[in-house]
């Protein structure tokens, strides 16, 4: 992840149902639907003004962790997630069972 991303703070917005990354002025977010302690991941978008930045990559980082550190088991629907999972399967240690194998 990109340095200066570590410290942004990573913002649960319950009401659009996103994982947002605020950096500086531009918004990286994911999509996500929650029921009980599962989290579908349903789209990441980054401002074009970040691509190539490691910003999307930044905030599924953080949502990943979020994920893990409050218990929740992960459906990955998003493919840019997917894509992240198979590079770092290490995360699969916080798929929820009906999405193995992944």
């Amino acid at each position: 992840m990109n340095e200066e991303y570590l410290v942004l703070p990573l913002v649960k917005n319950s009401v659009d149902m996103r994982f947002e990354l605020k950096i500086g002025e531009y918004m990286t977010f994911i999509v996500f639907k929650e029921h009980g302690k599962k989290i579908w991941l349903i789209h990441t978008e980054a401002p074009e003004e970040l691509k190539g930045k490691g910003a999307a990559t930044a905030v599924i980082e953080k949502t990943l962790s979020y994920i893990e550190d409050n218990g929740y088991r992960l459906i990955p629907l998003c493919p840019f997630v997917a894509a992240y999972l198979k590079r770092h399967p290490e995360w699969e240690r916080i798929l929820d069972e009906s999405a193995k194998p992944f």
